[in-house]
């Protein structure tokens, strides 16, 4: 069974926050998120793992998230996304400073990953439980073509004491295969125990097992030939739009829709909220997260990681 790859995107962190989050260390060891990250990629059998970064940062970056650290267990790659890395022609607009989006990030490693792989985000806990269920599914796909897949929580483990959030609900078939993934906004949970998104001034009911997206998602190589395809579309559509981004979702959608590929939606039983403050304690030996109470143990110590 081949190895997949792990593709973390982490070049729109310094932008967002206005330093480095992804390399803020959350452990007892001052381990940040993405070395938790990367420690489940590598039990669930990943062999690579490949960092979309920026110029700007490469040096402090690359410094801290070495091969070494991760005890050469993993191999480590860097990619790069910035704002001018377009198709041959085409220009950035005059006034554009936002980045592309998630899928333009994507593409950015399109020359160091030849396998199945899985994309994170790089300030989210997915925990390793969802690691070794998508890493599972795409160890067994070889050389095979337009077959994706992504892990989906239940929308009620999702919820943020905090406020509203916006997640991708998706619809899903018999087979369990997407149909749909649709981007609903300011969801919350209301004093009745209802879940609602609020749409327009509207009252959206939602179960509570509701599948939604937290942008953990597997593809095959040919992702990157669609999507640089499409983009050179989706650009000229939107190059007057200063704010537009090209999306995961985007691309997901399309290829869906049209019948050019499928994506099976792998269910998770975990509890996330990304954003939210992990906890990490050294309990009996062991490393151990806790997300909204809920614990993931990592290991023996911090060479673990």
């Amino acid at each position: 069974m081949v190895k997949p790859t792990l593709l973390v995107l982490a070049a729109g962190m310094g932008s967002r926050y206005g330093s480095l989050k992804q390399m803020d260390g959350v452990g007892p060891n001052n381990e940040a998120i993405i070395d938790y990250s990367v420690y489940d990629a590598i039990r669930a059998g990943f062999g690579k793992v490949v960092f979309v970064i920026r110029h700007s940062f490469e040096k402090e970056f690359r410094e801290v998230f070495s091969a070494e650290r991760f005890g050469g267990r993993i191999a480590v790659e860097f990619v790069f996304q910035e704002l001018d890395y377009l198709p041959q022609g085409a220009a950035v607009p005059e006034g554009r400073v936002k980045p592309w989006g998630t899928n333009h990030a994507v593409m950015m490693a399109a020359d160091a990953i030849r396998e199945p792989f899985a994309v994170i985000n790089a300030d989210d806990f997915y925990g390793a439980e969802a690691y070794k269920t998508i890493g599972d599914y795409l160890s067994q796909l070889g050389e095979s073509r337009n077959r994706y897949c992504m892990v989906a929580y239940d929308l009620d483990k999702t919820l943020s004491d905090n406020g509203t959030v916006s997640r991708g609900v998706c619809g899903v078939d018999a087979a369990g295969n997407l149909t749909s993934m649709v981007e609903r906004t300011q969801i919350e949970r209301m004093p009745d125990g209802r879940i609602v998104f609020h749409d327009g001034g509207a009252d959206e009911v939602l179960a509570e097992d509701t599948p939604v997206s937290m942008n953990l998602f597997g593809f095959t190589p040919d992702f990157f030939t669609y999507s640089r395809e499409y983009f050179k579309t989706w650009l000229a559509r939107n190059k007057e739009n200063l704010k537009a981004e090209f999306y995961i979702p985007t691309m997901v959608n399309k290829l869906v829709g049209e019948g050019t590929a499928s994506l099976r939606v792998l269910r998770s039983a975990a509890q996330v909220q990304p954003g939210d403050a992990i906890r990490v304690q050294l309990q009996d030996g062991a490393l151990h997260c806790t997300v909204n109470n809920r614990e993931d143990a990592h290991g023996k110590t911090e060479t673990d990681l």
